[in-house]
């Protein structure tokens, strides 16, 4: 049978008295199915960062509410982690992904008719929200879905997913900017008819996680590792740090970094320089799925150094080719590490707490992302912006030596 045939199957269920019939994809369609709506979430998560500028430039708003736009996604994003993160554990995959697939639907309608940025605000918090509810059940769901012979692929395409999503989400948005008169409206219009397909996918996938009492209770916030995880965790916990610090050096910062250092004003040329850093982590981490988990990480971890070191030399140089040049390394050795990180984890955790495990590897990768951003953005009134990204790039040269360092040591230990 076909994968199309199969996709459009019925499943009979006798029951006394009665013949129930209900539809369900098949694995392979279900599986790639919900690996795309994954990837979705995060081009939508990755789309605004291009129009940020023009929305500043259109409505004259202060710098510091355009900090707000990019922090409130973030905060929203872990309070969900936090409250969430482990709920598809109890409750199943889809129940979870179906309400968060609604929110970031009406998340994208919000950002097609805003007024002013105080909407634009409103729906940053909407899709963090409905981003840190979806991803470790998205995580969790794509490493079930995947039938035996995707096995590997399935946690490998757990953190492509992520990265590809922000690389294209970036570059589609500052196209649109570029060439377009109502880029909003086309980008975030567009999205939320993926948003609706990736929600009818997940309702007509089989459930993977029949789920275990404890619902409520999951609710109140904490970080609970698996106790044969938690050595393998404490040490990716810096490689998190400098990977994804990285990442929100590129879509949080990169874009006022070509118009005040460089002083370019262009949509196309912030979506590509945007896109590099996590389009080369989404290529590392597919390319490099055939390697162990541990050199993925220590190679990844080496690459982060290298091209932090020239992304701050071109930054201060003024020499825009070494920004993108240095994006391209650190972006293969975000997605390296992070991958590994992954694929290290992932058979660590049983499936009935799998999501809570990976709720711990985003709580921290977004921490990672959003936070050092905000400082940042403070730290731009009494530095400047240059003083501000040095001492970035200083903050992820020193988590990416320390994650080195403790990858190491714990590759020495498991060898002896």
């Amino acid at each position: 049978m076909s994968v199309l045939e199969e996709s459009t199957a019925a499943v009979a269920v006798v029951t006394p008295g009665r013949r129930r019939a209900s539809f369900h994809l098949s694995p392979t369609t279900a599986f790639i199915g919900t690996a795309i709506g994954f990837a979705a979430l995060y081009l939508a998560a990755g789309a605004p960062t291009p129009l940020f500028l023009l929305l500043e430039e259109q409505w004259a708003f202060p710098a510091w509410e355009l900090t707000i736009a990019f922090a409130i996604y973030a905060i929203a994003l872990l309070a969900a982690l936090l409250v969430g993160g482990s709920l598809s554990d109890h409750i199943g995959r889809r129940p979870v992904l179906i309400g968060a697939l609604a929110l970031e639907t009406a998340a994208m309608v919000l950002f097609v008719f805003a007024p002013d940025v105080g909407w634009v605000i409103l729906a940053r918090a909407v899709q963090g929200l409905a981003t840190g509810i979806a991803t470790s059940a998205f995580t969790a769901a794509v490493v079930e879905l995947a039938p035996e012979r995707f096995r590997r692929f399935g946690a490998i395409v757990g953190s492509v997913a992520p990265a590809g999503g922000l690389a294209l989400g970036a570059l589609i948005t500052g196209f649109a900017v570029q060439f377009t008169l109502a880029p909003a409206a086309i980008v975030f219009g567009a999205l939320a008819v993926i948003m609706v397909l990736a929600l009818l996918v997940v309702v007509f996938s089989q459930e993977t996680n029949p789920g275990r009492p404890g619902a409520v209770r999951s609710l109140i916030p904490r970080i609970s590792i698996p106790r044969a995880a938690r050595v393998e965790f404490a040490a990716s916990v810096p490689v998190q740090l400098a990977s994804w610090m990285l990442a929100g050096l590129f879509m949080g910062l990169v874009p006022s970094i070509i118009r005040d250092v460089f002083h370019i004003d262009s949509g196309a040329l912030n979506g590509v320089t945007t896109f590099v850093e996590p389009a080369a982590a989404a290529v590392a981490a597919l390319l490099l799925g055939r390697f162990a988990a541990r050199r993925a990480v220590v190679s990844g971890m080496a690459a982060v150094l290298l091209g932090t070191g020239v992304i701050v030399l071109g930054v201060v140089a003024g020499v825009l080719p070494l920004l993108i040049v240095g994006g391209v390394i650190g972006g293969v050795g975000f997605g390296a590490s992070f991958s590994g990180t992954l694929r290290a984890l992932a058979p660590l955790a049983s499936p009935e707490s799998r999501a809570e495990l990976f709720a711990g590897v985003f709580l921290v990768a977004y921490l990672a992302f959003g936070v050092p951003t905000i400082i940042a953005g403070q730290l731009i009134a009494p530095l400047g912006l240059l003083g501000a990204v040095l001492l970035y790039g200083v903050a992820i040269l020193v988590a990416a030596i320390v994650g080195l360092v403790a990858q190491l040591r714990l590759a020495h230990r498991n060898r002896r």
